[in-house]
């Protein structure tokens, strides 16, 4: 284990290293085509859907949260290293192609319709493979590659709508046109307004290949579905690409008949996907809380968004952010066992071949930090109402003879009466259950 320490940091660091320099070499090289001014004000303009797309992507997986380490490599590899092997590649296959051809517009209309979609998805997928890579445990389903695509995709768009922003400005101003009817103001519309799902929803379909062949044992599978994902989202990107080229109305044409119900059918899957993912969750923590290794309060505020946020909101008022901090590792510790667990039932030995390891090593984590997070939960489940209400005794009934005066004399009765029971009229025995001979 100490030895893996200086190995694991060398990587960080490589990692690091890496990022910073292609992020100041993006960052110049934009600039140098934008100019300065244009540079800040495609940025200003280019972050604005970043927050929200990062958002979407985080709620898709919270049920079983990643690191925000990982998610910010991924978002630096899309916008700095990703962006960078893109511009250069494409700059370089454009120029090839002018000087063999000697047409300038034809290079250019075959670098964003050929070239460009393979060179971008290449770049981009290379992050979801460095953690598919090193991170393979943290891979447990489809909902994973969304995610990391997700982060990627948004990236790599938020520097690309800088520099086309940037150059749009350039060109108003050297036309002094105005601002309601300029370049900028229509590419911020289409790039920003109508579509700044392009890019994330390209790169989630190779996500979605990562992701699946992280269920598959088989070399096969494990290659050949993020090979299809990837020339999936290379497809979808040349249509997208070429739609300007389709005639007058061939964009909209594209938009309103492809890239809007693409992005309807992968909107529905990431609700089924954290849907399921919760259901997975709940099924198999309710398990270990069987057999003790949870409180009983602890699963139904386990499975539900505001219960986990209200509980570490808890533990932080009462124990500062140290607290707060151990209740989310305790929470996302807990979805990572049941995942772990339930993917290990479906598919089988071979899908999870330490598991037992991995289960001991969750396990130990959750008991440290039980006392802290334990009754923070517990409590989020009682004021968020997740738990059913536990059944008042009720007070033997009196006799109805000391209660009301008898209106027919005692002597006229035929015998004592018996109150209707669910089990039947005049029934003494407890009402049976579906499946069973009653209660018990």
């Amino acid at each position: 284990m100490f030895r893996a320490l200086p190995a694991v940091r060398g990587v960080r660091a490589c990692v690091f290293a890496v990022l910073s320099l292609s992020g100041l070499a993006i960052l110049e090289l934009v600039r140098e085509q934008t100019g300065t001014a244009g540079f800040f004000v495609g940025l200003g303009l280019a972050v604005l859907p970043v927050p929200p797309l990062m958002a979407a992507f985080r709620w898709l997986g919270r049920a079983a949260p990643r690191p925000w380490a990982q998610l910010l490599f991924c978002f630096g590899w899309g916008a700095c290293t990703a962006a960078l092997i893109a511009i250069l590649a494409n700059n370089f296959a454009t120029e090839w192609i002018t000087a063999a051809t000697a047409d300038a517009s034809a290079a250019d209309r075959l670098g964003s319709v050929a070239i460009a979609p393979v060179v971008e998805e290449s770049a981009k997928a290379g992050a979801l493979l460095l953690v598919f890579a090193f991170r393979r445990r943290q891979f447990t389903g489809p909902a994973d590659g969304f995610v990391v695509a997700g982060f990627t995709a948004t990236g790599f768009a938020c520097t690309e709508n800088v520099l086309y922003l940037g150059n749009a400005f350039g060109e108003d101003v050297e036309n002094g046109a105005a601002p309601l009817d300029s370049v900028t103001a229509a590419t911020f519309f289409v790039r920003i307004v109508v579509s700044p799902f392009a890019h994330p929803l390209f790169t989630v379909l190779t996500g979605l290949g990562f992701g699946a062949a992280a269920l598959g044992a088989g070399r096969v599978r494990r290659i050949g579905l993020p090979l299809l994902g990837l020339l999936a989202a290379m497809g979808l990107h040349a249509l997208w690409n070429s739609s300007s080229r389709f005639g007058e109305y061939g964009f909209y044409v594209v938009y309103g008949c492809v890239m809007v119900p693409v992005f309807a059918l992968l909107l529905w899957l990431a609700v089924r996907m954290r849907r399921r993912r919760l259901r997975a969750v709940a099924g198999e923590l309710a398990v270990y809380a069987a057999a003790g290794w949870l409180r009983p309060a602890e699963v139904p505020a386990l499975v539900s968004m505001p219960a986990r946020s209200l509980a570490r909101a808890l533990a932080r008022s009462t124990g500062g952010r140290a607290a707060g901090r151990a209740v989310a590792r305790y929470e996302a510790d807990a979805a990572a066992l049941a995942l772990l667990r339930h993917r290990a039932r479906h598919g089988g030995p071979a899908g999870v071949p330490d598991f037992a390891r991995r289960e001991r090593e969750l396990l130990r984590r959750l008991w440290l930090r039980k006392a802290t997070a334990g009754p923070a939960l517990a409590r989020a489940a009682v004021l968020e109402e997740l738990l059913p209400p536990r059944p008042v005794p009720l007070a033997p009934l009196e006799p109805l003879e000391r209660v009301f005066v008898p209106l027919v004399p005692r002597a006229r009765r035929s015998g004592p009466w018996t109150p209707a029971r669910p089990g039947g009229p005049s029934s003494n025995r407890p009402c049976a259950l579906p499946g069973g001979d009653g209660v018990r």
